[in-house]
């Protein structure tokens, strides 16, 4: 079959690999008929994610029909249409019947990896690094699901995969991000990143009742995409102080939610911190650039909440402490429990609240996915978000 394949830093291929193959009874193969390039992947494709294999097959945003299942799999059958989560889950270990599906206790088959990297491991996931299970990924025209019983969203037939197919990852991201926010009705939530799950953080918060939200962004096409969905936005290329512009925003008081839809490639216009970030990081003395994490720490309403859907990998410097303590800020992190949020989700798509098909710019074949990575990557053509076909 066709493959997108890492090959090392900003080189991926479209590659012929082998067919996968059942090698669980709690396995299904589907045929991938959508699947998209995320923003979490462009951390791999420049490297910032330790990990990573020559040969690794790319892809965590998949859907498809099933066209195998293997033996104790009595939840799947052939022709099923599912979309699969990112987050490979077993349905049966202490955080799975919690609903803290992003840190199944059983899925990551390299655990030894998991612990030393981040003290306890966490779920496994498709198509990222060896630390989280080195798992094909779905950028593929086949994929293998483990424990697929459990790991599968099915679908329903007459609704578009254009519709259904971010349920794998950005909406429910997006989603999470806002309801960690315990988003109340008087409340100004600020979401830094208008890439796709900041998009789906806006709606979402929109959705749950916010007074008011105000996006960041410095990319034209995003910034009007946020607009449309009913936020305020700011450009930060044109806002010397972003923190003292919410201020200004929020008679002094700061808002009361922040979300962090951007990560550890955070960048900035000018600022001291931003820069040292980069210093560091190129020196390898750190991993991550924290400048939208300090930005809003400080800006933050005392006895805010911050939540954090964006993807951190490692280590960072110069981060306020002191300012997040003694406002009594709470922080909510995580890769997204998709299957805790699903069910709610397919039924506001199927009823027409959701349509999370809005956020795609470019559709392509599978041939084209190197390309496509660059593009997304420098933020060329308006490209916001590219779904492949394979």
């Amino acid at each position: 079959m066709k493959a997108l394949v890492w090959h090392g830093t900003t080189d991926v291929r479209c590659d012929s690999v082998p067919d996968p193959e059942i090698e669980d009874g709690r396995d299904a193969i589907i045929k991938v008929t959508s699947c998209a390039i995320c923003g979490s992947d462009l951390h791999l494709y420049d490297h910032f994610m330790p990990g990573m294999k020559s040969g690794d097959i790319l892809g965590h945003e998949t859907m498809g029909e099933v066209v195998e299942v293997g033996r104790d799999n009595k939840a799947l059958k052939v022709g099923d249409r599912i979309v699969v989560p990112f987050t490979i889950t077993c349905g049966q270990c202490e955080q799975c019947r919690r609903g803290n599906f992003s840190v199944c206790e059983r899925t990551n088959r390299n655990k030894t990896l998991g612990d030393a990297a981040f003290g306890h491991t966490t779920a496994g996931l498709f198509g990222y690094t060896h630390l989280t299970g080195g798992y094909s990924g779905g950028q593929a025209e086949y994929l293998r699901v483990p424990f697929a019983d459990s790991t599968h969203i099915k679908v329903p037939d007459g609704i578009s995969d254009e519709k259904l197919l971010f349920l794998s990852d950005i909406l429910p991201t997006g989603w999470q991000g806002a309801v960690q926010c315990d988003i109340q009705p008087t409340d100004t939530v600020v979401v830094w990143g208008c890439g796709p799950v900041g998009q789906m953080a806006i709606r979402s918060a929109i959705l749950l009742g916010a007074k008011r939200v105000i996006a960041i962004d410095r990319v034209p096409e995003r910034l009007s995409m946020a607009e449309a969905g009913g936020a305020e936005v700011l450009d930060y290329h044109e806002e010397s102080n972003i923190v003292g512009r919410l201020n200004d925003m929020t008679d002094g008081k700061g808002p009361e939610k922040c979300i962090d839809a951007v990560g550890l490639e955070a960048h900035a216009t000018g600022a001291i911190d931003a820069i040292y970030d980069r210093a560091e990081q190129a020196m390898l003395m750190a991993t991550d650039r924290i400048h939208v994490l300090r930005q809003m720490i400080m800006v933050c309403r005392p006895a805010g909440v911050l939540s954090v859907p964006g993807v951190y990998g490692g280590i960072a410097d110069k981060f306020p402490i002191g300012a997040l303590m003694n406002k009594g800020l709470t922080v909510r992190t995580g890769q997204t429990h998709v299957k805790r949020w699903s069910d709610d989700l397919l039924r506001r798509i199927e009823q027409g609240q959701l349509d999370p098909s809005f956020v795609i710019t470019h559709t392509v074949g599978l041939e084209d996915g190197p390309e496509m990575y660059r593009t997304f990557r420098d933020k060329q053509d308006g490209c916001i978000k590219v779904v492949i076909k394979p």
